[in-house]
């Protein structure tokens, strides 16, 4: 590689805002065929009891199944909160580059870091992204290791993690149900489990379609919830067979939800894992940000006994967050490997 095609932290071409794409970003993906019409998800009929509340438990369970993701509505997380938080994280790309690079690194295992691509200097494709991580789950042990600066982004995010941790317990819970699996031991575990908040910007993109923000993949997590700013992020549709992807529309308001690898572990294929990637544009900066929620690091998630049988073998191994965390350090995803074909018997 030249030095043009080996971009470090700190110096790659979506923070540098060269108006060309290098060679070492270009993966000419193909278009999205058409706009997703997602399901929508009422947390009011969600909240209610009787009859509503089954049939609208059951919508959750056909979303899972069909496309493995879903927006909500009525969340009760209000616009305040949301239009805060996508200000301060923002406002935190908005910085001087010497602010941002005091959470530089490469390392997956780390905390706390700012970082671009995947992994920075060891993938063949970069991607045009900017991205801050953080753990988020106990709050009090972890919010002090974030950024101070901009000046009120512990308690803007702090706030917005708190609030969509509590809308992701609600969820993960109804999923459960919507299996028809006894929760027992594994509501607990789900309680004590990892949030982990990645604060993802993808700047304008002087030729959007030569290169993508993140390459095709599905998310290790039993839920990720994601909020953004405009629209970017794209779902492979395999309902038809065809493999098409579709572009999810921004609406004011609404939360999206991935089902991630745990929960597709969990059901042993019933509920799908979605595979989504984030696409780019010239003219403004995307920012999203993805609450991703999966049991404790070391705690492992196995399929579910109520759904095997004689006729639904096991088809998957049990995982944890660290054995996601080790896939990530060897693995390159811009080749297309999923951390769940790793666990695929």
């Amino acid at each position: 590689m030249s030095g043009e095609e080996s971009f470090t932290i700190g110096n790659t071409a979506q923070e540098k805002g060269f108006d060309y794409v290098p060679e070492c970003y270009v993966v000419s993906p193909t278009k999205a065929s058409s706009q997703a019409q997602v399901p929508t998800i009422d947390m009011a009929r969600l909240r209610k009891t009787g009859s509503e509340r089954s049939v609208a438990v059951n919508e959750l369970g056909e979303a899972c199944r069909r496309r493995g993701f879903f927006q909500v509505v009525n969340h009760g997380i209000s616009q305040s909160i949301l239009d805060e938080v996508l200000a301060v994280a923002s406002g935190f790309f908005d910085l001087p580059a010497r602010e941002k690079l005091k959470f530089k690194s490469s390392d997956v295992y780390k905390p706390v870091r700012y970082a671009t691509s995947l992994k920075d200097g060891v993938d063949k494709v970069q991607f045009w992204r900017i991205f801050l991580k953080h753990y988020a789950h106990p709050l009090e042990a972890w919010i002090d290791s974030w950024p101070d600066n901009p000046p009120h982004y512990r308690e803007k995010m702090g706030k917005y993690c708190a609030e969509v941790r509590k809308l992701a317990l609600e969820l993960m819970g109804t999923v459960i149900e919507s299996l028809a699996i006894s929760p027992n031991h594994l509501i607990q575990k789900i309680q004590d489990g990892m949030q982990v908040i990645a604060v993802n910007c993808y700047p304008p993109c002087p030729e959007p379609d030569a290169a993508l923000g993140l390459p095709p993949h599905s998310d290790y997590t039993c839920l990720t919830i994601v909020l953004q700013n405009s629209t970017g992020l794209e779902i492979l549709d395999t309902e038809d067979g065809d493999g098409n992807w579709i572009a999810v529309p921004e609406i004011h308001g609404t939360l999206l939800v991935h089902v991630g690898d745990h929960f597709e572990v969990l059901s042993n294929g019933v509920y799908k894992s979605v595979v989504h990637r984030a696409t780019l544009n010239s003219e403004r900066t995307r920012i999203s940000i993805a609450s991703l929620h999966s049991l404790g690091m070391d705690d492992k998630m196995g399929t579910a006994k109520e759904v095997v049988d004689e006729e639904n073998p096991k088809r998957y191994k049990e995982s944890s967050f660290r054995d996601f965390l080790d896939f990530l350090a060897t693995d390159d995803i811009a080749d297309g490997k999923r951390f769940i074909d790793t666990l695929r018997i």
